[in-house]
């Protein structure tokens, strides 16, 4: 029998496939096993099959369509919707195929291999700092009990443990356990540097991310993550892109009346935190006759609160981005403000 569309609602044993006809109609409900799945759909005529978007659905996209068929993801936020009172395996799987009928539903392109390999990398240095950040908020913690307190930051942990090395009244079990905290730490920076590295070498190989770093406020990093997680083809414009990372307003407009709340927070947090963070560094060393400095950013500072103009600066910042990405061009700098 041929389908029009097979939703696949996954997890990690049992995958519930619900697929209707030309004309709409339920004509499979079926569950299946994980190695079931891949010898079901190499039987099937090459149809639309769809799934939530999620780390795993990625590498089920790229079987599928090694098998003929067209692949759609779609995010789990425009699913939920969707799904009926009672919320079960089938009614998600049933819920993910009326998504994906909707003419105007959004999809999320299936990454390659190495995109993924690469995003790898990014992930598991954030994952380091976060460790990194809780082992040293640990010893701070710790040490604060006792009386020994430093100024915060990383490079402030020799000049805590060497504080608390200087305490004679820290007992002989609390200064080993200090001890291998600030081992635990150590080794962490250790890891992170060498995840910096490798980034560093996919930068320095990569010429979108050269060209991404020249803009005020993305560094290495920032470029690198951009490189590798975005893609512009799947935006229509620039403010798509900007709305995307949650950095335009919410709108509560009604009445013909239009009312703009506070930003979004929406889609990839990671990479709306390093504009963020990048704006900050360049609202930093704003000032008349800077490079960065545009007359834009200048008059904005005058009238609003810094973290304030950051998020406006990172909005624009993701829009020359965007329009980066999608036309290879390089960054121009305007005039310096005098």
């Amino acid at each position: 029998m041929k389908f029009k569309r097979i939703a696949i609602d996954t997890s990690k044993h049992v995958f519930t496939l619900h697929g209707v006809d030309e004309q709409e109609r339920v004509a499979l409900r079926r569950e299946l096993k994980r190695s079931q799945v891949e010898e079901f759909f190499r039987k099937q005529e090459a149809t639309e099959v769809v799934l939530e978007a999620c780390g795993g659905s990625h590498h089920w996209a790229r079987l599928l369509q090694r098998l003929g068929h067209t692949v759609r993801l779609i995010p789990p936020q425009y699913v939920k919707p969707f799904v009926k009172r009672a919320k079960n395996d089938r009614n998600d799987a049933e819920a993910i195929n009326e998504a994906a009928s909707r003419p105007s539903m959004r999809s999320v392109a299936v990454k390659t291999v190495d995109q993924q390999a690469d995003g790898i990398i990014l992930k598991h240095r954030e994952m380091l700092v976060g460790q990194r950040t809780q082992a040293i908020n640990a010893l701070r913690g710790h040490a604060a009990e006792f009386g020994v307190v430093a100024a915060k930051g990383t490079g402030k942990v020799s000049v805590l443990m060497a504080a608390l090395a200087a305490d004679t009244a820290i007992p002989a079990a609390a200064w080993a356990m200090f001890e291998q905290m600030a081992a635990h730490i150590e080794a962490l920076d250790q890891r992170i540097a060498a995840a910096d590295a490798k980034l560093a070498a996919l930068h320095e190989a990569n010429p979108l991310s050269q060209l991404l770093a020249e803009i005020p406020g993305v560094g290495p990093l920032g470029a690198i993550t951009m490189a590798l997680t975005v893609e512009p083809q799947n935006f229509a414009s620039a403010r798509h892109f900007a709305a995307w990372l949650g950095l335009t307003p919410k709108e509560h407009s009604t009445g013909g009346k239009q009312r703009l709340g506070k930003i979004s927070k929406a889609g990839n947090e990671r990479l709306r935190q390093l504009l963020v963070v990048g704006a900050m560094a360049v609202i930093r060393f704003a000032k008349p006759g800077s490079k960065s400095a545009s007359a834009w950013l200048l008059k904005l500072l005058e009238r609003k609160p810094r973290k304030l103009c950051a998020v406006a600066l990172a909005n624009k910042m993701a829009r020359i981005i965007w329009a980066m990405m999608a036309s290879g061009e390089a960054y121009r700098r305007k005039p310096v403000v005098a």
